[in-house]
């Protein structure tokens, strides 16, 4: 399934919001020309999961957004979400399609190019790839795969590559020499003062150097 809306992909994090409500913080963010959300809130128990899945389809679908949650095939069906998010210690590429169809996006959390080629073999509609900086979210990764390595993906992956790990508005020129489709960010909107000012200022960055 084409994302190209997916230009910058925004993944949840509430525990870097303070007091806000995450889905102020992501409406905020919306408001500003994000066009992808990932809910990735992964220590939520299952209820939970699905009340804030609920309010965050209500949102996006106003902004015409696309919703993607993270590890749940079941939470993203229920509340008909644009797909799934997943990982090496998650279902198979191809058994989270045959739950979600063919209508789904599936995207796959990639830390090694041959991770990468064998999503893209089992039916992953895009990858995202990294870390490619340093970030305390990944640290569990190991070293950053920097920017060489990220070129390399994309130059044999057929399908979208995303850049993600410690990317900021400075971080984004250089990411985009590595031919991504886009950027995946967390703490560059989810920390921000001003979500909606963020968001705006990494897009434009983006377009400027696309």
């Amino acid at each position: 399934m084409p994302i190209d809306d997916f230009s910058l992909y925004l993944i949840t994090d509430r525990r870097q919001i303070g007091d806000r409500r995450l889905v102020e913080v992501v409406r905020r963010a919306l408001e500003g020309g994000v066009k992808a959300v990932q809910l990735r809130e992964k220590d939520l128990p299952g209820d939970e999961l699905y009340r804030l899945a609920v309010e965050l389809r209500l949102l996006t679908s106003l902004f015409s957004a696309r919703l993607i949650i993270n590890d749940r095939p079941d939470i993203a069906l229920a509340v008909e979400a644009d797909g799934v998010h997943i990982g090496v210690n998650s279902l198979p590429v191809a058994a989270v399609r045959r739950i979600l169809g063919k209508d789904k996006i599936i995207g796959y959390s990639a830390h090694a190019i041959d991770e990468a080629l064998t999503a893209q073999t089992n039916g992953a509609d895009f990858v995202t790839f990294g870390p490619v900086y340093f970030t305390p979210s990944k640290a569990d990764y190991g070293t950053p795969c920097g920017v060489n390595k990220l070129a390399a993906a994309t130059s044999v992956l057929h399908i979208p590559v995303l850049a993600l790990g410690g990317i900021s508005e400075a971080g984004i020129p250089e990411v985009l020499t590595a031919k991504v489709q886009g950027v995946a960010v967390i703490s560059a909107i989810m920390a921000a003062a001003d979500p909606r000012a963020a968001a705006a200022s990494l897009l434009k960055k983006i377009e400027e150097h696309a």
